[in-house]
């Protein structure tokens, strides 16, 4: 007998945290399959005779799919279940980035079909990717209970910011040694094989895994008024799409996370090929100072997470909610501007990688707050809250080139600043104890 049922009570198994850590490898993986060609872009510009601008038409492919299929992906995996959906885009994950490598090159075709087969493909690895986050907020709703989402939902993105790390190291120096082809020829298979392994272990609803004991669901079920893996009937399912689009705060969260991502697309899309091409770093040197990035962006989206907990305890949800946005967002404008204009290069540098740090530091909390806002309903109000931010990613894969074309690199990397403070400008009007389904009633922070 164990000292638990000596004291007559079961302790709660944990396969709530082994649900979670397919979740953060599912995201890792993820990011590995979709930095690709961030790390790749000046082997595959040279290759392919792709110019900056034509290049930024090919990374808002990928955003602009990623941005039309969000709410749809949310939907999904309200409609059909995590499990399901998530298997299913995985896969698809795998055999779009092989598809990647067979793209034609300038010998074979002109440079206009070269850019229409990269625009359609890119398109379609951003639909394939779009539903995971939307799918991934749906089940962590299922798996913890009320008040304590932020924690898991940080170290989900932890798990991409350590995926975009990997990616910057690995994708370079096979690239180096083999050429852009064979790497994406490479990781392709990463998506299938997690896809089988969510398969699997995952269950959509806690009660139907069958390691999970009685004490476990009775923790993950405390606090709510339904269970967690409930879907409403046809009628009520549109209804609640329609009301979740119209929230008010549903709406304005949505444009706060927006403005944070145009600094994350900064990062996303160009900083690889800023260092290499404007400071006039290695390949090899600048991957290993953008995964050090990504480890940083690591560490913040871990604390972020931890920090959103303990404020929503402390303050509550409305607070608990904005507090590390605001601290996360100012210190982004800062050192956005200290990267853009300081002279010294490693100076310049340090202050991007600490930026990324204060940016993905948001990233739970902005999660937690489309959690809580949402309800049941936190698959759809997170794709939402993520088409938004992804229609700033086709925004910003037009714009910088742009700008660094008329302004110059500076201007465009710090333009990044504005939109960070608009992003808290946006998030102090947030009110995450107030959900969707409850008509204004705020919510309780446990």
């Amino acid at each position: 007998m164990n000292t638990s049922q000596a004291h007559g009570f079961t302790r709660a198994t944990a396969i709530r945290w082994r649900i979670l850590l397919i979740l953060a490898l599912a995201s890792f993986i993820s990011y590995v399959l979709r930095t690709n060609l961030s790390f790749a872009a000046p082997a595959m510009m040279e290759d392919l005779g792709l110019n900056e601008i034509q290049w930024g038409w090919v990374l808002a492919a990928f955003t602009a799919g990623y941005a039309i299929f969000q709410f749809p992906g949310g939907i999904l995996g309200d409609r059909f279940g995590p499990r399901r959906v998530l298997a299913v885009i995985a896969v698809l994950w795998g055999l779009l980035t092989l598809l990647t490598s067979l793209v034609p090159g300038k010998e074979a075709v002109p440079v206009a079909l070269i850019i229409a087969s990269l625009v359609l493909v890119r398109f379609l690895v951003g639909a394939a990717h779009a539903p995971i986050f939307p799918v991934m907020n749906a089940s962590i709703v299922r798996w913890f209970p009320p008040g304590r989402w932020a924690l898991p939902l940080g170290l989900s993105s932890t798990g991409l910011t350590l995926g975009g790390a990997a990616a910057a190291i690995t994708v370079p120096l096979i690239i180096t040694q083999f050429g852009w082809r064979i790497a994406f020829a490479c990781l392709a298979p990463l998506g299938v094989l997690v896809g089988l392994l969510w398969w699997w272990y995952a269950r959509d609803n806690p009660a139907d895994h069958g390691a999970v004991n009685s004490a476990e669901l009775e923790l993950i079920r405390a606090g709510r008024g339904h269970d967690p893996a409930e879907q409403p009937g046809d009628a009520e399912d549109r209804s609640a799409w329609l009301r979740v689009l119209k929230n008010r705060d549903v709406l304005m969260l949505m444009l706060s996370y927006s403005s944070m991502n145009f600094v994350f697309y900064i990062v996303f899309n160009w900083f690889f090929y800023y260092l290499v091409e404007v400071r006039e770093l290695s390949a090899t040197d600048a991957g290993f100072v953008a995964s050090a990035q990504w480890i940083a962006g690591a560490a913040g989206a871990a604390l972020g997470g931890w920090l959103c907990d303990r404020m929503c305890r402390g303050l509550g949800l409305r607070w608990g909610c904005r507090g590390p946005v605001i601290i996360g967002m100012t210190a982004s404008a800062v050192l956005l501007l200290v990267g853009a204009f300081h002279p010294a290069p490693w100076v310049a540098v340090s202050a991007m990688v600490l930026l990324f740090f204060f940016n993905q530091l948001n990233e739970g909390p902005y999660w937690a707050t489309s959690v809580a806002v949402g309800g049941r309903h936190a698959g759809a109000a997170g794709g939402v809250m993520n088409t938004g931010a992804n229609i700033m990613g086709v925004l910003n894969a037009l714009l910088v080139p742009v700008l660094a074309q008329m302004l110059g690199w500076t201007f465009a990397i710090a333009s990044g600043a504005a939109f960070a403070l608009l992003g808290v400008g946006f998030m102090l009007v947030v009110r995450a104890d107030r959900m969707v389904d409850q008509d204004g009633r705020p919510a309780s922070c446990r």
